[in-house]
């Protein structure tokens, strides 16, 4: 199973990728995604009228929001693979270091000073790595080489930012500033367009290429920092360097769509449970996985209720039953 785990999670990806491009208030039938893709290539399986029509629907709102599905999953489970590994505690998430609680309140600040959509990403991005400087900093004035101080440092830092975020939320305009800022924390990928996705899609690749490529020194990482040293790995800057991509991914994920929570934790531990320990197959198996996830939890936003559900409510619900799902199953020593 572990031999064929990345060809089933791939084929899986493709498959919930087609289904989520066929759901929705205009239902599209797959054979008439096939007959649009032939007339786009220059063929006449479907007439004009019928080709706007799907070309607006596609392109216009579903495609975009799909590909930010699966960048944001993907970037989220990579994310949370790596801190795990680096961290070497199977319980650890992308918000240790506090970025979420970073983001969040950058986003706040923007949403209250009026920043615009553009200005409220940009925030988000810049206080989700602040969080995650501030809190290195707090390690490194203690012991710069110990993890426990990073999570120690992550925790003050995720504590004093949601604290300033409380703040804004107290002084917001509860009429339009605060609506706008729960619904933000919310998380959705209703306001992803084809030029954000643009953006996100670019940096959001190059990261999960440079983590999967440090996937056998993460390994390494795992026996201990002597042991790690005496391979020829180099300890500090492997830890800081795979931290701050990681971190930049997720900055950048929750800048772009809100806070999404679970799939950095849970999905890592599914990957395990496919592939085995080695996070040279975990990580970039954790990808796909996080990709399909979150693409399930959309569909199901979507398609649920009259009224869109945010997805980041989904993926709480469903992260939960899951993680209580892996939890029983490693307790009793279950593996494909």
């Amino acid at each position: 199973m572990e031999r064929h785990a990345g060809w089933l999670v791939s084929g899986g990806l493709v498959l919930c990728i087609v289904v989520s491009a066929c759901l929705g208030r205009y239902a599209i039938a797959p054979g008439v995604i096939l007959r649009f893709i032939v007339t786009a290539m220059g063929g006449h399986a479907l007439s004009p009228a019928q080709y706007d029509m799907v070309h607006a629907v596609l392109t216009g709102a579903r495609l975009p929001r799909i590909g930010a599905a699966v960048c944001v999953g993907a970037a989220l489970s990579v994310s949370g693979a790596t801190y795990q590994a680096v961290f070497r505690n199977p319980l650890v998430s992308p918000g240790l270091l506090g970025v979420l609680a970073g983001a969040g309140f950058g986003a706040a600040l923007g949403i209250i000073t009026n920043m615009g959509t553009l200005g409220v990403q940009a925030l988000s991005f810049t206080g989700g790595i602040m969080a995650v400087l501030f809190g290195v900093g707090v390690a490194r004035m203690f012991n710069a080489a110990s993890v426990l101080m990073l999570v120690f440092g992550g925790l003050i830092s995720s504590a004093l930012f949601t604290a300033l975020m409380s703040m804004l939320k107290y002084v917001a305009d509860p009429q339009q500033q605060l609506p706008d800022i729960v619904f933000w924390l919310l998380g959705s990928l209703t306001q992803v367009d084809v030029l954000r996705l643009e953006i996100m899609a670019g940096p959001v690749l190059v990261g999960i290429v440079a983590l999967s490529a440090c996937g056998r020194m993460l390994d390494a990482l795992a026996m201990g920092d002597d042991e790690a040293r005496t391979l020829g790995v180099p300890v500090v800057a492997l830890r800081y360097g795979t931290i701050g991509i990681a971190t930049g991914l997720s900055a950048l994920t929750v800048s772009a769509v809100g806070m999404i929570g679970w799939i950095g934790l849970i999905i890592p531990h599914v990957a395990r449970l496919l592939a085995g320990p080695c996070n040279a197959r975990v990580v970039p198996l954790s990808a796909g996985l996080g990709a399909m996830f979150l693409l399930v939890c959309d569909d199901l936003a979507r398609c649920l209720s009259v009224e869109e559900i945010p997805v980041g409510l989904l993926t709480d619900l469903l992260g939960v039953v899951i993680f209580i799902s892996v939890l029983r199953l490693l307790r009793r020593g279950w593996r494909l």
